[in-house]
């Protein structure tokens, strides 16, 4: 298995607040500001890999993060 370049997480807009989760890793966060929410995403992935062996995490050293933002389209009905 070739190892991964970049940890996915996904960022949605709640009622109050960002949130951005991890695709293949346990890590959720938020923040109230697309900013905060990124940077809390970095801060949060780091510490979930710091000591980790990222190989048997299927990681590449050095891996960063992919993000999708997922956005509702203005007028869009249900």
């Amino acid at each position: 298995m070739t190892p991964q370049h970049a940890v996915k997480a996904v960022i949605r807009k709640g009622e109050d607040h960002y949130v951005a989760e991890c695709v293949e890793i346990a890590v959720v966060t938020q923040g109230k500001t697309l900013d905060e929410t990124v940077s809390n995403l970095r801060e949060a992935v780091g510490l979930h890999l710091d000591g980790e062996d990222l190989a048997e995490l299927g990681l590449a050293a050095d891996p960063w993060i992919l993000i999708t933002l997922e956005l509702e389209l203005a007028g869009a009905q249900a």
